[in-house]
């Protein structure tokens, strides 16, 4: 005998605020410990950042109450907790650097923090269902290739250290692609649920893969040229990377055939061997990354030499938070922030941090799985692989795992954008997972279906 029954999920809101505070105890602990190592006293702004902080994070639960009270409730606390190291590292670094509070960049990612957890509650209350999104598929699809090609443009578009990908007008930079991944992943969702049937019909079977058929090959090698695209006129590795590997992986998710990440896989090695032939900054990359402490590699960079002794210096439990030197590494803020946490709180504090990225991906991942509907289950899905692709790709890029891209680690990293961007993205993914948790309506009447949650039947 088996009993049938309906289940209410619950919501767990009220886990979710002990573990914000949880959090934000620990971004305090980490404070705390940075001043009394680098000053010998306990910051005087001790009550008040914390307070500010727990009462931003709190804002942004109550309206996960309001308006989405069955969203997963682990994804809100591992945001804060990041959030809230990046910050403590970025503050620890302005100490090392002598630079004022004013001038520094730990006040400035305060306040694009607070701006980017705004717009995230702004996106929550506006958005009550996530399947709008797929009304505007092409509307986000050209939205998403304006914002990759704007950094192109005359006046505003700059080049900093050699790459094209940002925008200035007046006194503030912007990093449009940053907020493209989200819209191409909305497009992709949208294109792909439309058009996975005719994508998912096998062609001929090569070596035991079955391929797709000939004329279904268009979509990933338009994808393959507009990464080539951003990689040759922007010169920027990391986001041809991420939106490439993005469409791949969405395109797998949707289709189910290995043959597409087959082609994929092929069709990226092609293009990065391509790209070391012509291009010069690539080859750089691939030098320092094949021989980072040979005599032509440190001629032409030794940050990556440098961000590994970093790391090495830590070893396994790190030098403590304000008693290292992450400060000797270039852009030890934005793009080596990894080794100067890697540094300071060891191999032990490091996989903490990798680990928490890896949570906060299972609980997208799960997001997708839970959804009802296709295009909420590729979104989740894209949107969780992009932030696993980010992070794999700095974490990697610092270790020697692969060469460097020049993208930034997600909530940890000084940039405003960034900031703005992921902010957005946990967003959507808290109202897909609102939608994917929160039971479905019950029947008015009696129905079959209903019927059969509360009758005992039989199994022969």
């Amino acid at each position: 005998m088996s009993v049938i029954s309906s289940y209410t999920p619950r919501r767990g809101r009220n886990v979710e605020l002990v573990l914000l505070i949880a959090a934000v105890a620990i971004v305090m602990l980490a404070y705390v410990n940075v001043g009394l190592a680098t000053s010998g006293t306990v910051p005087p702004a001790l009550l008040a950042l914390g307070g500010g902080y727990l009462g931003v994070a709190v804002a942004f639960h109550l309206v996960l109450r309001w308006r989405a009270s069955y969203a997963d409730p682990l994804m809100l606390p591992i945001v804060t907790l990041l959030n809230g190291l990046g910050l403590v590292m970025l503050h620890r670094l302005d100490l090392a650097s002598d630079r004022s509070i004013t001038e520094g960049v730990a006040l400035r990612q305060l306040m694009w923090s607070a701006l980017a957890v705004a717009i995230a509650a702004v996106v929550l209350v506006m958005l009550r269902d996530h399947r709008i999104l797929r009304r505007y598929t092409y509307l986000a699809g050209a939205i998403g290739f304006f914002l990759l090609v704007l950094p192109l443009f005359p006046v505003i578009g700059t080049s900093i250290y050699g790459s094209r990908i940002w925008i200035q007008i007046g006194p503030f930079s912007f990093q449009p692609g940053e907020l493209a991944k989200i819209a191409l992943a909305i497009f992709f969702a949208g294109y792909l649920v439309q058009t996975r049937d005719a994508l998912s019909v096998a062609g001929r079977k090569v070596l035991g893969l079955t391929l797709p058929r000939a004329r279904d090959l268009g979509p990933i090698l338009v994808a393959w040229l507009a990464s080539l695209a951003v990689l040759v006129f922007e010169r920027d590795l990391g986001s041809s990377l991420l939106f490439f590997g993005l469409f791949v992986a969405m395109l797998y998710v949707a289709t189910e055939r290995v043959s597409w990440i087959a082609i994929g896989l092929t069709l990226f090695g092609i293009g990065a061997y391509t790209a070391y032939l012509i291009f010069g900054h690539v080859q750089t990359r691939v030098l320092l990354w094949l021989d980072t402490f040979s005599p032509e590699a440190l001629a032409a960079s030794d940050q990556l030499a440098k961000g590994l002794m970093g790391m090495a210096s830590g070893g396994m439990f790190g030098t403590g938070l304000g008693r290292g030197r992450p400060d000797l590494t270039y852009f030890a803020e934005s793009d080596f922030i990894i080794p100067s946490f890697g540094e300071e709180i060891g191999l032990i504090g490091l996989f903490a941090i990798v680990v928490l990225y890896g949570l906060l991906v299972e609980r997208g991942l799960r997001t997708s799985l839970g959804t009802r509907d296709g295009f909420g289950k590729l979104l989740a899905a894209g949107l969780s692989f992009s932030l696993a692709l980010q992070c794999f790709v700095v974490v990697g890029g610092v270790t020697r795992v692969i060469p460097l891209t020049g993208l930034t680690m997600p909530f940890l990293s000084s940039g405003g954008s960034s900031l703005l961007a992921n902010w957005t993205l946990v967003a959507i993914l808290l109202r897909i997972s609102d939608h994917a948790r929160r039971p479905l309506p019950e029947a008015s009447g009696p129905s079959p279906v209903a019927e059969a949650r509360t009758e005992v039947v039989k199994v022969r």
